[in-house]
């Protein structure tokens, strides 16, 4: 019993490091794993980068700054923990869907480096969206909805990778590997589970619109490239955040 308690925590301890290893740049122990069972744990992921962005939006507002300052710090420390991860996947993502005429120029677009105009508007009007709607949430003193916005926007993203086939043959995406529907479920419900406590009821309308644009994007995945990849995932992320942050507003 003792020997299946330690292998369970140990599983359990595996995942959670696996998950922050891979979406966050937080400073951890020496640990390459990967694997798509760990898929579980992105939930806990965003539960972790939500409170140490509250934690930030907190202290802001402790210090006397006004909400539109406290807001621009949450989005810097943001940034800082998840090494713009998603933000880099929202622009190549605008940049390729929108920036080529065939399957396979899009998907060049995505793969290169650069940075185009699709990519620098996306990404200064998700910005932009999430800065004004923490300035207003910060203005009430509500930084749980950070925690909120975490959760489900990382919850999703082991659904999509589960029931959107990967566009290409490579990559991040192809990398992790596919998550089994029953990782993805327990995600899903871990997400809309600590959802509810930090929001209760309006948790609901919030995994609404989590499903929504998820759906929406997803789909405009697959009619332009095939499928998702590490960039699309990104760019869900950033854009299921937002939603999220609206609704709370």
């Amino acid at each position: 019993m003792e020997r299946d308690q330690r292998h369970q925590f140990d599983a359990l301890q595996s995942g959670l490091l696996t998950g922050l290893g891979l979406l966050t740049r937080l400073p951890l122990p020496d640990y390459q794993a990967r694997g798509p069972e760990a898929g579980w744990s992105w939930p806990l992921v965003g539960l972790i980068l939500g409170v140490i962005a509250a934690l930030a939006g907190y202290i802001a507002l402790s210090f006397g700054l006004p909400a539109s300052l406290a807001a621009l710090i949450v989005v810097g420390v943001q940034i800082i923990c998840t090494g713009a991860l998603h933000e880099d996947g929202l622009a190549d993502t605008a940049d390729g869907l929108w920036g080529g005429w065939t399957r396979e120029r899009r998907l060049e677009i995505m793969r290169d480096s650069r940075i185009g105009s699709y990519g620098v508007i996306a990404t200064v009007l998700a910005l932009m969206a999430r800065g004004v709607a923490l300035t207003l949430l910060m203005a009430e003193g509500y930084c749980a909805a950070l925690i909120v916005a975490g959760v489900l926007s990382r919850g999703i993203l082991p659904g999509v990778m589960a029931l959107v086939p990967n566009a290409r043959q490579d990559g991040l995406s192809r990398g992790v590997g596919r998550p089994s529907h029953r990782i993805a479920g327990v995600a899903a419900a871990l997400a809309v589970v600590l959802a509810l406590i930090f929001a209760g009821g309006t948790a609901i309308s919030a995994v609404i619109a989590v499903l929504v644009i998820t759906c929406i994007t997803a789909l405009i995945a697959r009619a332009r490239i095939g499928g998702q990849t590490g960039d699309i995932l990104g760019a869900i992320q950033v854009l299921a955040e937002i939603a999220v942050l609206f609704v709370m507003v």
